[in-house]
């Protein structure tokens, strides 16, 4: 039987750490083998001292536990009756053959009083790997005096070139955070609170939930933690892109910095921004306060205001809220639900709640690293926000892996020095769930599916998170009703060759530049642009006998289905050229003309997708089969349409 992946990683490890954990591992495997009727050999406590140090932060070994079978129930993994045995028994064979063959090449080449030296040195010094999709904590060290920066820096390697900065960016964000707990400051967040409208209304909402599924667990926070998203969004904070002039009311565009003042100052706002109005020549002076207290008045900014103002308003409800810190640009807010003993993802500039791959898949982005910060606690959290654990490792590269995990544990025993024993206790159960949460990659939700809503069109375009497209395979992207395009319950898609651009009509005139960007799959083709002829299209590529090209629109995500759809293709041949277009949908294939003509496919009504296909072959020259064809000298044609009535599902 071919190794799974866990054991295979399990193997990867130094002889001395598989050799103690396998032994583990077994003991594990030959308890319910043995004892297969009594429970408590099928149950593993995550916060058991044997499986916290020696099991969880090796590689592969918790993969090898869900290999056999167990399975994540909170704060324990349980192999359930429902398990195969027999599965159990061949991961429990594989480990214990290649134990087995390592014991026997050790004793080959050892003495028996050598090998007992080597095993002691390899169990004392060989350093533990972290698991490939997440670092693994180590026990947090005793309360020590506050450390200096160079004290936190990892013992036994060099200081990584730019360790410093990061550091100093985890310690300024750790400081933060203790705004959020200043009594004075919740009490003022509290006064801007319609507390008890969201009470209410979060009471009515769990009601709703409970008449809708009778064993549903949640409690009143968790729908206060949405009731609160919808009120700060749609009644208190505004985004800003660029403010109106000051003295006209106009518009402005952004035109640089200005020096802060002492008063930005006082208000931790280094920077402030320029807004120039064109029609009175005035400048408006706009701020980045970074104090919460400031932004209760202001009310206004971008994601950095918001998940300040945001994750205080959170706090003083009562709400236990940690800021959270993407260093790829981006900051949000997750709040600790009691009654599923897990963090939400709360982003208050789009209303989203529990959608922590939105920001992967959704809008594109190439996650590295993110730090959850709050008053007791400081957590690399980046692998609830990825599903792809491998590309973001290989993106990690500001510091050291031992250094990050050494630094924050480092950092976390000064910070909860002070703490009762209980809470200490009760943070490390919260993180070892964590730990396991973050060691499979999640499949993404229909809701984490869709591009960015906060900002203007450009200023999300130009930070490649308008969500046009979402990669589900290389080179493929699928178009995903936006919320403008729901409300209006149209989408509407033209390409110009010529331009060589996509216009998203009912999404504000949205551009997509690149005829590959929106395509959802490719083969043999490109744009071939004709200088001497003044004429462009798209072709084979040259000694290709056919070529295709598709776009795919997926309507499910938003809880919406087709209701009419209609397609406008063109193609052109010479020779023995073909051109063929089909549309194509869990209800069939429909051929389509491609004549220039908008064509209705009634077929595809109630479809959830549709995906149109164009296929080129044919002629003796890849120049035989040919799509969307124009002069250079008509660029404002579009040369392909796609429009779709949609309806609620």
């Amino acid at each position: 039987m071919a190794a799974s992946q866990g054991v295979r990683a399990l193997f990867e490890n130094p002889n001395g750490v598989f050799l103690n954990v396998s032994k583990l591992l077994l003991t594990y495997a030959d308890n319910i083998l043995r004892h297969p009727n009594e429970e408590k050999y099928r149950s593993i406590r995550i916060g058991n001292p044997t499986f916290f140090s020696k099991l969880l932060p090796v590689r592969g070994a918790v993969e090898c536990l869900f290999d056999m079978g167990f399975e994540e129930a909170e704060t324990h993994l349980v192999f359930p009756q429902t398990a195969s045995v027999e599965q159990l028994r061949r991961v429990r064979e594989s480990i214990a053959a290649e134990r087995d063959q390592r014991l026997a090449a050790d004793r080959m080449v050892v003495s028996p009083q050598a090998e007992t030296s080597a095993g002691t040195s390899n169990t004392s010094t060989d350093p533990v790997p972290a698991p490939a999709s997440a670092p693994a904590p180590t026990p947090a060290p005793s309360p020590a005096a506050t450390p200096t920066p160079t004290q936190l820096l990892a013992p036994d390697a060099a200081p990584p070139a730019n360790s410093m900065v990061f550091l100093r960016t985890l310690q300024s964000n750790f400081q933060h955070v203790l705004l959020f707990e200043e009594p004075a400051l919740q009490q003022k967040a509290l006064s801007c609170i319609p507390h008890l409208q969201l009470t209410t209304g979060a009471k009515e909402r769990l009601t709703q939930a409970r008449r809708a599924d009778p064993q549903c667990s949640l409690a009143v926070p968790d729908m206060l933690v949405m009731e609160l998203l919808c009120w700060f969004k749609e009644e208190f904070f505004s985004w800003v892109d660029c403010l109106p002039c000051s003295r006209c009311g106009g518009r402005t565009q952004s035109a640089g910095s200005l020096p802060p003042s002492a008063d930005d100052l006082s208000w931790d706002a280094g920077r402030v921004e320029k807004h120039y109005c064109d029609a009175c020549q005035h400048t408006t002076r706009f701020p980045r306060y970074n104090n919460p207290e400031k932004l209760l008045e202001t009310r206004r900014g971008r994601c950095g205001e918001w998940a300040n103002c945001f994750t205080l308003c959170c706090r003083a409800m009562g709400l236990e809220a940690r800021y959270i810190s993407d260093w790829t640009d981006h900051v949000w807010t997750e709040v600790y639900s009691a009654s599923q003993r897990r963090w939400l993802h709360c982003d208050p500039c789009e209303n989203a709640c529990d959608k922590p791959l939105m920001y992967e898949i959704g809008w594109g982005k190439k996650l590295s690293y993110i730090l959850a910060f709050s008053k007791d606690q400081v957590v690399d959290v980046t692998w609830r926000y990825s599903c792809k654990h491998e590309e973001v490792l290989n993106r990690r590269t500001e510091v050291q892996e031992p250094w990050l995990l050494h630094t924050l544990n480092r950092l976390n025993a000064v910070r909860q020095q002070s703490l009762s024993a209980d809470r200490k206790k009760e943070l490390l159960e919260r993180l070892l769930v964590e730990l396991v949460e973050f060691i499979s990659p999640k499949t993404p939700k229909p809701g984490e599916l869709g591009g960015r809503i906060s900002g203007s069109l450009a200023w999300r375009a130009a930070r490649g998170e308008t969500g046009a497209g979402s990669a589900v395979e290389a080179g493929g992207f699928v178009f995903v009703p936006t919320e403008a395009e729901k409300e209006g319950k149209l989408f509407h898609l033209q390409y110009n060759v010529t331009q060589d651009s996509y216009l998203r009509v009912h999404n504000g005139n949205e551009l997509i530049q690149g005829w590959e960007k929106a395509a959802w799959k490719k083969d043999s083709v490109f744009r071939k642009v004709e200088h001497d002829w003044q004429m462009v299209y798209i072709a084979r590529t040259e000694g290709s006998s056919s070529g295709n090209i598709s776009w795919r629109l997926d309507c499910a995500p938003m809880a919406l289905k087709i209701k009419s759809a209609s397609v406008r293709a063109c193609g052109q041949t010479f020779h023995s050229g073909e051109v063929s277009w089909s549309v194509r949908s869990g209800q069939g294939t429909t051929p389509i003309s491609g004549d220039g003509q908008m064509q209705v496919i009634p077929s595809i009504s109630g479809a959830t997708e549709m995906v149109v296909v164009s296929e080129l072959r044919g002629g003796d020259s890849w120049q035989h089969a040919q799509l969307f064809r124009r002069s250079l000298k008509d660029p404002e044609e579009s040369s392909f349409e796609i429009l779709v009535e949609l309806e609620d599902a």
